[in-house]
Formats: C-alpha cells, structure tokens, sequence
C-alpha cells in the first residue's frame, strides 16, 4: 500500500479507501473538498456532488456575518431553496441545548445539513445530521481546530466532555481568504490544536505498548505530515498569509482524515488535550466562560511537554509503585473526585466503575509492562516529542498565550486538570502511567514549580 503521507488530499478521501497492514480499512468518504482562495462561490456544486437539493443551513450570529450570509446568496442566484438557521447567543457551545436548538428549528424537508463556521457549528452538525439521518457539509471560517474532516464531535453531555462518534462531513469547503480573517485567536486555536499531535502520536505509541491498544503507524506518519505543514507555515499566521493559511488549513484537514481513518480521537489528542477539556468542565460547573478549545489545548501541549522533561529522568520503582497501590483508598479517591468535579462527579465515578482502571490486577499488569519496557517508551519520548525550547519559541512568536495564568486559570486549577484528567476518561496517557508508577503527587508538586515559568 502507498504511504498516506506522500499521498495528495484527493488521493487520502478516495470513496474506497485503503486497506492497511494494521488490520483495518480506511477510508475518510468525502464527497467534495475545496481549499483556496475565493472556493466558496463552489457550495452549488458542492450540494450537487453530494446529490441532495435543499440544504438546512446552520450558522451562528458571528459566522452567519463572516460567511453565512454570503452562502444563502449564493444558494439563492443558483437557484437552491434552502432553510437558514442561526443558533442565537453572543457565544454558542458545543452542548446539548445548541444541539437541541438546531433541532428544534430542524425542517424536515431539507436533505442535508450545511454548518457555515469552525469547530462548534461543525461538531453540532455532525451530531444534528447523524440524527436526522441526512448527510451533514460544512464551510469553514477559521483554521481554528483539526475537526473538519473527522467522524468525531466533542461535545459537553451532561456537563461532562465527551467524543461522539458519528459521522464526518461528506463535504467541505475552507476558502483561504475568509479562513484568513478570522480572529486571531482562532489563528492561535488552530496552531495550538497542531502542535498537541506531537504529544498524541507519542502516547498513542505508549499505550500500544502498555494496554496494547490499536495503533497504525501509517496514520502517524500521516499525522507527523500534517504537523509539519502547519507548523512549516506558522510564521505567515501574525501576517494573515492567505498562502500561509490554506497549508494551516490543509494540514488541519489531513488530522482530521487522520481521525477519520483511525475511527477514533487517539492519533489527534493526548494529555494536553486533557487539560483543556478539565478547564472547560470547571468552567460549566461554575457557570463560567472558558477560553478556545484550541488555545487551552495549546497551554496544554507547553504543559505536557514540561512535564515530559522530568519523564524522562523518572527509573521505574517496583516497590514505591507498588506501595502506591497498595495505599489507593476507594473513599478516599472519591472524596478527591467530588472536590475537583463538583456536580459531575457521579459521571466520574461511573466510568471507573465500568473501566476499573484502578483495580489492583489492571494495574499489576501496566506496570509490568511499563518496567519492562521502559527503555523502549523513553526512546519513544526522543523520537516524537520536539525539542522544548524549539517548540515553545515558534508557538510564543505568534503572540498565543503560552501558560494558564495567561488565560486567567489559577494554579490550583492547573494541577487539579492534571490530577483529574486520568478519570474522565478511559485513555492511557501520561498522567496514567505516572499513576501507575506511583508518581501522581511528585508529579503534581514539579507541575506548581513550572507551571507558569
């Protein structure tokens, strides 16, 4: 089979896919997919290759005056009845009541759902589309997020952050002149949801050897590809380089074809997408606003990969990890779950009792591993991860926010979505096998020395 990552866009969502020696068969089904400057005159034809003739479309009040206006134009002198619907609210989330809302003024006769934004409208979409059983598009306004071409939507549901599998886009259209306009911010979201691949790739590596999760290392590389062209092309963001930004935007679309060929979330996110996810559900438990996905996700990779420099001094002690679990207090554990969850705690709880991430034989098995093969994981570490400073400095050239007090997160916060971010999912991350090696509070300590330097 061919290299995914030596393969052009249109070759990665060829209808039939690819069957690959992991095992699986990939296949990212794009119906059409545009990136350049001035491509959104192609949503007629882009409904046309999708087959369907009236399209229900989706905005909120910020997209529906960068571009979603401009859409309903188009569709209207290509003759195209369609239905537009702008989800109300100065700021809109990825949430069970937009979802609810965009339902709720759903009309039955459309055939498709056509999203006009970024990572919140597409995410909604998705979710909309897959349950009224009709193909969902999207045009995109911001490089702000990797999510465009994935089947995954991560939404809050019941307060708690959550991926919903479902379907990806069947069509997408990212025109480099408006992608180029947005807020810079957004610009700063998408470098920051980029530069968490490296962690990704590198944990995804550790838990195949640990838990012996599945693991393609073709979408790795094809992952490590889309890094490098955003990352090449990081310098044009403060310039609004609409060259610059169509390699971001491509970049982005290849992660997400990534997803999609994976069929889950692991080659895109790792620990720092934790942190983000953590911080946004402190926010919803106290009704508080949280900044972009892909900011957080950012402070989150700088985080990380601080934490990463002191992994790789760490010897594994079978004895301390051992007394480790030895000394794990259910009551104890789920007084620390309610302090840091509020609210939301039962959810937690719930998804230990299912997983038993923290029976004692689930962990006697990790462990082996980790000790066993040890070396092997730190070589893993050298051969992902970038050098820090190298890194740290091509994100701060942009002016992004680069530690937590930047975004106003305080330092208690900061060391509870680490300590948290174990248990709101079941996913093996850093901050799971420094559980497993008993390193959890030294680990919590360094984070409150570094955190902000």
């Amino acid at each position: 089979m061919a290299d995914f990552d030596k393969m052009t866009l249109e070759e990665l969502v060829c209808p039939e896919g690819y069957d690959c020696d992991c095992g699986k068969h990939h296949v990212c089904a794009l119906d059409y997919l545009k990136i350049g400057r001035g491509v959104i005159k192609y949503v007629p034809e882009m409904i046309a290759a999708m087959g369907r003739k009236k399209p229900f479309v989706v905005c909120d009040k910020n997209t529906y005056a960068v571009a979603g206006e401009k859409v309903c134009e188009i569709l209207t002198a290509a003759g195209i009845p369609h239905v537009c619907y702008v989800i109300p609210g100065d700021r809109i989330a990825p949430a069970e009541w937009e979802a609810g809302s965009v339902v709720m003024h759903y009309d039955p006769s459309c055939d498709m759902i056509l999203g006009v934004g970024s990572g919140v409208i597409n995410d909604t979409c998705k979710v909309v589309a897959h349950a009224a059983g009709v193909p969902s598009a999207i045009v995109g306004t911001a490089p702000s997020m990797d999510g465009y071409a994935s089947n995954s939507a991560s939404m809050e549901v019941n307060h708690v952050k959550v991926s919903l599998y479902n379907h990806a886009p069947v069509g997408i259209i990212l025109d480099s002149e408006i992608l180029a306009q947005a807020p810079m911010r957004m610009l700063w979201a998408g470098l920051g949801d980029m530069v968490a691949k490296y962690v990704a790739i590198c944990e995804w590596r550790i838990s195949n050897i640990v838990t012996g999760e599945f693991y393609c290392e073709h979408i790795a590389q094809l992952m490590r590809a889309a890094v490098k062209k955003i990352v090449d092309a990081s310098d044009g963001i403060t310039r609004r380089d609409p060259a610059a930004i169509q390699s971001i935007a491509e970049g982005l679309i290849i992660a997400g074809v990534g997803m999609a060929y994976a069929e889950i979330s692991r080659p895109a996110s790792g620990l720092e997408h934790y942190f983000s996810h953590m911080w946004e559900m402190m926010a919803l438990e106290r009704g508080k606003p949280y900044d972009l996905h892909g900011i957080q996700v950012g402070v989150g990779t700088v985080l990380t990969m601080k934490l990463y420099r002191k992994i790789r001094e760490v010897r594994p002690d079978r004895a301390k990890a051992e007394a480790w679990m030895k000394s794990y207090d259910r009551e104890a554990w789920e007084q620390q779950i309610r302090r840091i969850f509020g609210k939301t705690a039962d959810e937690i709880i719930a998804i230990e009792d299912k997983s038993k991430k923290n029976d004692p034989a689930r962990h006697a098995a990790r462990l082996e591993k980790l000790i066993d093969r040890w070396d092997e994981i730190l070589k893993i570490i050298d051969e992902e991860l970038p050098d820090y400073g190298a890194l740290h400095s091509l994100m701060a050239a942009t002016g992004m926010p680069m530690t937590s007090a930047d975004l106003g997160i305080s330092l208690e916060d900061t060391v509870d979505a680490f300590i948290g971010s174990r248990d709101i999912r079941d996913k093996y991350l850093s901050c799971s096998f420094l559980w497993d090696l008993g390193l959890t509070d030294e680990f919590a300590d360094y984070l409150r020395q570094v955190a902000n330097e």
